[in-house]
Parts: structure tokens; C-alpha cells; sequence
């Protein structure tokens, strides 16, 4: 039985992903205009971004400008990221952690962002204390309308960005962790068995994503018509773009090539296939959404100088500007 296994498969599909110079000298001409391509892909992304910071920076007042950067740099982290995985096939783990930690974080940034949008905590509790918040949202409760309405408080607010947050700090640690089980070999994706300890992490960092994404709909859902004037549906649109192919398009790869339907194709494993076509997939898609992104927030926020130097002056006077904006 061994020998019919042996002979017919071949041994590079079950061995762990190559070093990066092996990788290197099994590319033909068409591999290597391939890399050539997506690395000037997530090159161009990376420098539009930094471009992007410099420019916010200077036209935006704090703490505003701080949140969209973070927002911005979702898709060129990634890509960045990506490249690097795609050229160095072992550091997936590490790259995939990286980018996801950062998205985490940018969960978060969302929703202080539609919250500095409309003046900060203070104006925004203000402006919605008592009124009712519809939390029948997706992902969680999307399919209940039956759900109350829930009147909006400063404990209301606190309990959103408490939901938001710990996605942002237990998604880290769980990675953290996640790679140092790696590192002792006691992390594998493909490894379903109830003593690997993929099968707890993967599962739990699901309910997180969950309930963490749940917050940000809620105020997003209920506050979205005082800033359309600002393009924040579109801008939330590319949000939730991202979230989508950097989160469940990587998951059902993954789940393809643990299932044997991406072939391997040596000297890549069928896992290890996998992992390199999503890395190259989202290359291409994080470099479309920088683009389409760095639009939305420049056209935007051209006419913000005035509001920087009133803030300069004084804060109050900044905020009735800040209103008055978005109710034009």
C-alpha cells in the first residue's frame, strides 16, 4: 500500500513550502514577468500610500488624520505583505499575521473614523443621545427585524467601541500565539484533528471577527445619511471589499487546497499552492482598491484646510464647521 502511495505521489507535495532561492530557479520566462508584475503592482501600492500620509498629514487636523491613514494603509499592508509571501513562501505564516493584526486594527479606525466624522464623541453623542439605534445589522442579527431598538447613551457608545476593539487586541494576541505554536510545530491548518490547536484558535478568532464587525454596522447603518455628502458609503464599501477578499476569499483557498482540489504542482504542496495563488490574487485586488481608495478620501477632503485652521484657533468654532459640512 505504502508503494502504490509512494508511486503515485509525488514527494515535493508533501513536503513544507520551499526555500525562496529554490522557488527563484523553478520560475520560467513566464513566472518571472509574472513576480516582475506583482511586485510593481504592490510597489506602486505602497508608494501611492506613503504619498497619501504625507498629504493627509498636512491638510488634515488631529486626531482625524492619524485614523484615515490607518483606514488607508489597509490594502497596501496587505499587498505589501503579499509580495513578500509570494517571494518568500515560508514566511506566510508571518505575512499573514502581519496583515491581519492590521486589519484588526483598522475594524476599529472605521468606526472612530465615522465617529470623528461627525465631530467626535462628545458632538456625536450630542447629536444622537436619546434616539434610537437599529441593531438589527448584519453579520450578526441581519435576520431579526423583530429586534428593539436600542436608545443611543454614553454607555451605549462605550459597549460599540468595546466590541470593536477587543477584536483589534485579541485578534493580535491569538496570532502571536498562533506563530509561536508554528514555530514548535504545534500549529498546522491542516491538522483538524480536536487536539490541534487550529481547530480552538481559527474558530474563536471567527466569533471575534463576528462581533467585532457587528459595532462598526450599527453605527455605520444608523449615521451613514448625515455624511453622505462625504462619500462614506463608498468609502465603507471598500472597507467591507477588503475585508471580504482578505479574510473569507483566503479562507476558502485555504479550505481548496486542504481539500485536494488545488492540485499541487511541484515544488509546492497543494497547501502551499494555495497560499501563493491567494497571495497573488489579492496583490492584484489590494493594488485596484489603493487606487479607487486614494480617490474617494482625496477628492473628499480638498476643502478641509479652512476646517484645520479653524481648529487651530479654536476648537468649538472647528466643530460647528465640522457640522455644518456635513449637513450641506
Amino acid at each position: 500500500m505504502e508503494e502504490t502511495l509512494n508511486g503515485t505521489i509525488d514527494p515535493a507535495c508533501l513536503q513544507e513550502p520551499p526555500l525562496a532561492m529554490d522557488m527563484i530557479k523553478q520560475l520560467d520566462a513566464f513566472g518571472f514577468c509574472l513576480y516582475f508584475m506583482l511586485t510593481l503592482m504592490s510597489s506602486v501600492s505602497l508608494l501611492l500610500y506613503l504619498e497619501q500620509c504625507v498629504y493627509i498629514y498636512k491638510k488634515l487636523p488631529y486626531p482625524k488624520k492619524t485614523t484615515i491613514i490607518w483606514v488607508n494603509g489597509a490594502a497596501p499592508v496587505i499587498a505589501t505583505m503579499a509580495c513578500i509571501g509570494m517571494w518568500i513562501p515560508r514566511a506566510v505564516m508571518i505575512t499573514d499575521m502581519t496583515s491581519n493584526c492590521y486589519f484588526a486594527v483598522v475594524v476599529y479606525k472605521v468606526m472612530v473614523l465615522l465617529i470623528e466624522e461627525l465631530g467626535g464623541s462628545s458632538a456625536f453623542l450630542q447629536q444622537f443621545s436619546g434616539k434610537p439605534f437599529r441593531i438589527s445589522t448584519g453579520p450578526c442579527c441581519c435576520c431579526c427585524p423583530c429586534l428593539p431598538q436600542v436608545p443611543m447613551s454614553r454607555r451605549m457608545l462605550f459597549l460599540l467601541k468595546l466590541g470593536a476593539l477587543q477584536y483589534a487586541i485579541l485578534k493580535t494576541v491569538l496570532s502571536v500565539l498562533a506563530v509561536i505554536l508554528w514555530t514548535n510545530g504545534n500549529f498546522d491548518l491542516s491538522d483538524l484533528e480536536i487536539t490541534g490547536a487550529a481547530i480552538w484558535i481559527n474558530p474563536f478568532v471567527g466569533i471575534l471577527t463576528i462581533t467585532s464587525l457587528w459595532p462598526v454596522a450599527i453605527v455605520f447603518m444608523n449615521t451613514n445619511r448625515y455624511l453622505r455628502c462625504l462619500k462614506i458609503v463608498p468609502k465603507y464599501a471598500m472597507y467591507q471589499l477588503v475585508l471580504i477578499l482578505s479574510q473569507l476569499q483566503t479562507s476558502i483557498i485555504n479550505i481548496l487546497a486542504l481539500d485536494g482540489t488545488i492540485a499541487c504542482a511541484p515544488p509546492l504542496s497543494s497547501q502551499a499552492r494555495g497560499s501563493m495563488l491567494s497571495q497573488q490574487i489579492m496583490i492584484m485586488e489590494m493594488f485596484i482598491i489603493t487606487l479607487v481608495t486614494r480617490l474617494l478620501y482625496r477628492r473628499t477632503y480638498d476643502a478641509l484646510p479652512s476646517e484645520t485652521h479653524d481648529g487651530d484657533q479654536n476648537t468649538t468654532v472647528s466643530l460647528e464647521a465640522t457640522h455644518m459640512e456635513h449637513d450641506v
